[in-house]
């Protein structure tokens, strides 16, 4: 999508006449983004990078102290009429490179101006900084000489060799933790302790150190001038970082690619030795020291460094290999174009995308970026106050500061006086000033549906549990689970060879019995008694044999539903007496047992509920109506089914100490729901879901507020 733009412009004549010249030290570099070629200009007093099309460099590089740019421009136009920029663009182009400070004027007071433009310009950078206030950064000093002498001693680590080396380390260490995946997360709860807090960050600040040592020893393979190296501030957290802007010249979008990515492949590479030390140490601080190591990498890794929704490492990697640089500045300007053409009726504004691809990239990742730093900081805002109330107040009200503060008095500011708007400023003003009532009016006034879930389990009202009666190896499952069956019914079959050889010696010891018992009738009187009470014990012991044998068969004890889930798996191997084999129940009559959480509680105690729905997992399209809800009015922290706890895939979070996984963290309470359904046959016992509860209507911005609230209350009592 290329962008039209008037090849006149009216206010050419006030740049005309002028004499400019790119700065002495601006030197640059012809690179090739997604198939066309592309000037970047370089200037190695400012570190200032500018990406130009063929066109407009073969305009701006006519540039001459010597020459008007009304001369230059005209030179151009002659030269290449279709592509030679407009004047529109050509002012365009002159006003960014005047205020990136890359001209000079053959005017007596430009170097007084360059001052100035310089000054301002690093004033923006530290309100930028301020604005950004949990990522803040700080150089000390210039390491290019050092790392000059080191390139002799790393060609290692850039060669196949090297290659080889890493991913062989990194296999096996994962091979490692995959043998330890039990000790790994059993150590991550407690990470976040504060006797944990020191070797925490000493492992953050040695993985982030080697993190950008990986950076600067890249780029300086390569080519790269490495001349910033100092320490950000992450979340109050002095952590060291390195600036290889000067990759940005390369040639090569990998060579590009791979100085962003060497950070993490250095951290990868440590936290896999980490990985031999922890598994290779008992408890103490080396073991503490190597795990905390080990959760740095990966941690940061995913939700920092390779995340391309941050400019982080991820975001210069896609920026590279996608061939879309500056592309999270460019999706805010392209997104305010968006706005000033479509709300505000600008026409002369100008779209950064260059085609209709670009459109959708920038988009969506401006959205997505938006989006994912919202998240991010709400999260870094609660793990902060969490540990550190005070601390993450303060967090919150520079927060507040910078979102909402901040952005109202830019756009009013950007109302009243921005030279764009001078022929829309009236259309501009009164659609910001309708869009705030369509948002007040839809957020606080207009009651919006209000609804909340709270996790359940679906219950039969009458069941009971079948266990086996006697042990044995599991033959047979006679009745698979599923099926209606009857009182009686025969379900199971288990053998015991053991008991089935206890039968039969005590049946050929009955019958010598009973033959020496007619004998002594016989011929000694004396012995029958004796005789007797033998046969009459060994009776009994037969009997309680033959007891248990019968209950190697397990029958239903009531009619009903017959389940029995994952019992097919278990023919052969050995059950214990007591061992529960399934279950019977109704399937006539279901109960939902639902928690929910105290932050919701509220919404059961001073609201009506208006309609209460049950959705089970795997029928999500279809909603069983409640007949019967019933609250219980107390506390409870045992849940009605493990399956409902995190460890199960649920969303209740139970005590790491609680072996049955039914004891909750925090205390809930539990609600009774009654439902049914035509076709009873298709719901089975213990199916988890949600009881969908909708209350009375409310605005918006009081659920977003009320929830808020009990968000605070819940976490820090407040």
């Amino acid at each position: 999508m290329s962008l039209v733009i008037p090849t006149f412009s009216e206010s050419w004549h006030r740049v005309a006449g002028v004499k400019a010249a790119l700065r002495p030290t601006v030197a640059s570099q012809r690179q090739k983004f997604r198939g066309d070629y592309w000037y970047v200009l370089h200037d190695s007093f400012n570190n200032q990078f500018f990406r130009l099309r063929p066109a407009a460099y073969d305009f701006i590089a006519r540039l001459s102290a010597d020459r008007t740019i009304e001369e230059v421009w005209l030179e151009s136009l002659e030269r290449d009429p279709e592509n030679a920029p407009g004047q529109e663009e050509a002012i365009r182009l002159l006003t960014q490179l005047h205020y990136a400070n890359l001209l000079f004027y053959d005017t007596p007071s430009d170097s007084e101006q360059f001052f100035e433009r310089y000054q301002k310009r690093k004033q923006r950078e530290l309100q930028s900084k301020l604005m950004s206030i949990m990522f803040i950064r700080l150089p000390l000093f210039d390491p290019d000489a050092y790392l000059k002498k080191l390139l002799p001693y790393t060609k290692l680590l850039f060669s196949w060799v090297g290659a080889v080396i890493w991913f062989g380390v990194v296999l096996l260490a994962l091979k490692v933790v995959i043998d330890n995946s039990d000790q790994v997360f059993a150590q991550a709860e407690g990470v976040l302790a504060p006797e944990n807090m020191l070797l925490l960050y000493l492992g953050m600040v040695f993985i982030k150190s080697l993190h950008e040592l990986g950076h600067t020893l890249t780029c300086r393979h390569y080519g790269g001038e490495v001349h910033t190296l100092g320490v950000m501030l992450l979340i109050f957290t002095p952590l060291p970082y390195m600036d290889a802007t000067s990759s940005w010249s390369f040639r090569s979008r990998w060579q590009r690619a791979f100085v962003g990515g060497a950070g993490m492949i250095t951290e990868i590479f440590v936290a896999a030795l980490a990985v031999f030390v922890w598994a290779g140490t008992g408890a103490g601080v080396v073991h503490s020291l190597a795990y905390n190591m080990m959760f740095v990498a990966s941690v940061s890794t995913i939700i920092f460094n390779a995340n391309p929704l941050l400019k982080f490492d991820g975001y210069y990697i896609l920026s590279d290999l996608a061939d879309f640089p500056n592309l999270y500045t460019r999706s805010r300007k392209h997104w305010v174009y968006w706005f000033e053409k479509y709300l505000f009726g600008l026409k002369n504004g100008i779209e950064v995308a260059d085609s209709k691809a670009e459109v959708y990239w920038l988009s969506i990742y401006g959205a997505l970026s938006g989006a994912y730093r919202i998240v991010v900081f709400a999260g870094i805002i609660l793990f902060v106050a969490d540990q550190y109330l005070i601390l993450g107040l303060i967090m919150v009200a520079i927060l507040v500061v910078t979102w909402v503060v901040v952005p109202p008095y830019k756009l009013t500011k950007y109302l009243a006086s921005s030279p764009k708007l001078e022929r829309s400023r009236g259309k501009a003003v009164s659609t910001v000033l309708a869009l705030i009532c369509v948002v007040v009016l839809l957020t606080a006034i207009v009651p919006l549906p209000n609804r909340f879930r709270a996790p359940g389990i679906a219950e039969s009202q009458e069941y009971s549990f079948l266990s086996s009666q006697s042990s044995g190896v599991l033959e047979e499952v006679l009745i698979p689970g599923g099926t209606h069956v009857a009182a009686g019914d025969a379900l199971l079959r288990l053998s015991d060879w053991e008991l089935q050889n206890d039968i039969e010696m005590l049946n050929a010891q009955m019958q010598q019995l009973i033959a020496t018992e007619q004998w002594a009738l016989s011929q000694r009187s004396s012995d029958v008694q004796p005789l007797r009470q033998r046969r009459l014990a060994l009776a009994q012991q037969l009997e309680n044999l033959q007891f248990r044998q019968r209950g190697l068969i397990v029958r239903a004890n009531q009619s009903g539903m017959w389940a029995a889930p994952d019992l097919e798996d278990q023919i052969g191997s050995w059950l214990q007496r007591g061992t529960q084999v399934g279950l019977l129940y109704n399937p006539d009559h279901f109960e939902f047992n639902a928690v929910v959480p105290q932050s919701e509680a509220a919404n059961l105690f001073l609201d009506e509920i208006k309609l209460a729905e049950v959705r089970l997992s795997g029928r999500a399209s279809k909603n069983f109506e409640v007949t019967n809800l019933k609250i219980i009015p107390f506390q409870s922290d045992q849940l009605p089914s493990a399956a409902l706890s995190w460890l199960a895939g649920g969303d209740v979070i139970t005590r790491s100490e609680d072996e049955t996984g039914l004891r909750s963290t925090e205390p809930f309470f539990l609600i009774k729901a009654d439902f049914t359904d035509e076709q009873s046959q298709s719901l089975y016992y213990g199916q988890s879901g949600k009881l969908r509860l909708t209350l009375e209507p409310e605005p918006l911005l009081w659920q977003v507020y009320r929830a808020l609230r009990q968000l605070i209350q819940q976490r820090y009592q407040l």
